[in-house]
């Protein structure tokens, strides 16, 4: 396990485009959340144990938000060939087990995740209406200890977008495990 930290996104840059097979054996594409006031794209996987440690507090602020209209979309990049785990049927298990109430989807190609610049799991994009990039930072400040968290930066940074909001600074850097690239 290499642990890396997000380097800042490029803030005002547009989101990239995607299409790809979700758990739900269907495609989905970035025009499918279009009517998303904010769309929250997570590069996240199924063996990590960064993105295990924050998984029901990802689970709890997709329920919590999209009522509000909040799009919240889950990638997995990384090979499913040498980490099976990270499979599509594993992931079919995860997100059950688990309750997801967010697409999960299979970036098999990596594309996506090049197209993104996603460096690790779990890496998170907020993207406002206009999907212009607002937020590329951590969940909260206690990635691996969820009794200790104090300050829950990606929720504050998706409220000051559904206000009319600038998002708060400084963004700090998301931490995880490298994304597994193909050989």
């Amino acid at each position: 396990m290499v642990l890396l930290y997000t380097p800042p996104g490029t803030m005002g840059a547009a989101a990239p485009d995607f299409s790809l097979p979700g758990i739900d054996d269907r495609l989905h594409a970035l025009a499918d959340y279009a009517k998303a006031p904010v769309l929250v794209v997570m590069f996240i996987c199924n063996h990590c144990p960064y993105v295990q440690a924050v998984e029901a507090r990802l689970v709890a602020l997709a329920n919590q938000l999209q009522p509000q209209g909040v799009a919240f979309v889950g990638i997995n990049s990384n090979d499913p060939v040498s980490y099976p785990e990270d499979n599509m049927d594993n992931m079919k298990k995860r997100a059950c087990d688990h309750h997801y109430p967010f697409d999960y989807l299979m970036d098999e190609s990596q594309e996506v995740a090049r197209a993104f610049g996603a460096v690790c799991t779990p890496d998170f994009f907020v993207f406002d209406a206009a999907r212009t990039l607002r937020y590329r930072g951590r969940l909260d400040d206690a990635p691996r200890n969820p009794t200790a968290v104090r300050t829950q930066e990606m929720k504050r940074a998706i409220q000051a977008l559904l206000a009319g909001e600038t998002v708060p600074e400084p963004q700090q850097a998301s931490m995880g495990c490298s994304l597994k690239w193909r050989e």
